[in-house]
């Protein structure tokens, strides 16, 4: 009961201070990812930092904590990532579990959010969620994945990368865009940049249109690119303050 009733209180609460995070006293960022195969697909840390190098703005360092399947509790528990997260040294931690659309999957987001988030900050950084997305099979989950990751955000006061939103978009605009793999959840390489787009954006508070032209795959078509930075700017736009 205390859970729910925390759960509807985090809800209903307004956020602040959503800006992006400054660069370190050398001019870079210095991110941390904790996620699961979501994550680790394509290696999804690596794209950000590299589509930094593309823009030449500043660069963006990463490491990440991720395996498999894992939720943030399972991280809590494992003990690695909090011991990441204390190393220090960290401008932005950005943390990711499944879609979870369910109820019950909601309220331990939020949760271990909080829990992550109090310390990270001890740590000198800001919490940020990267939104994912459902299985195209559950699609009708969508809203609800996006509800879930913008309370989490809200709730903490953090930053939110909504690539699921982005991704959807895309989908929308071109059904037959190649950006999720033969299960139809993980994602190809090309809805790893866009979800890359989506977090470099948020990270840096700069715009990723005409940046494909410097950091798109070779093999992406200039409509294709195109379409991509748009849908990553609506995501921004429409929900990328919590």
């Amino acid at each position: 009961m205390r859970r729910i009733l925390w759960l509807s209180l985090v809800l209903a609460s307004a956020s602040c201070g959503s800006a992006a995070p400054g660069p370190g006293p050398d001019g870079d960022l210095r991110v941390l990812f904790i996620g699961n195969s979501l994550t680790e697909a394509n290696d999804l840390p690596g794209m950000v930092s590299r589509i930094a190098d593309g823009a030449g703005t500043l660069a963006i360092t990463v490491e990440a904590v991720d395996f498999g399947g894992a939720s943030l509790e399972d991280h809590w528990n494992r003990g690695e990532a909090l011991a990441a997260i204390d190393r220090g040294g960290w401008d932005v931690v950005v943390l990711q579990q499944g879609p979870s659309a369910l109820p019950e999957s909601r309220v331990l987001l939020l949760d271990y959010a909080h829990r992550f988030a109090d310390r990270i900050r001890a740590a000198g950084a800001r919490p940020a969620l990267y939104m994912v997305w459902p299985p195209l099979d559950r699609a009708g989950d969508w809203d609800a994945v996006t509800e879930s990751y913008t309370a989490a955000a809200r709730g903490v006061d953090g930053l939110l990368f909504p690539a699921g939103e982005a991704l959807r978009e895309a989908l929308r605009r071109k059904p037959t865009l190649d950006l999720l793999q033969t299960d139809r959840f993980h994602p190809t390489a090309t809805g790893t940049y866009l979800a890359g787009l989506v977090i470099y954006a948020g990270l840096t508070e700069r715009s990723v249109t005409g940046l494909g032209r410097l950091t798109a795959p070779a093999a992406l078509a200039p409509a294709d690119v195109e379409l991509l930075e748009a849908a990553a700017e609506l995501a921004l736009h429409e929900h990328g303050a919590p």
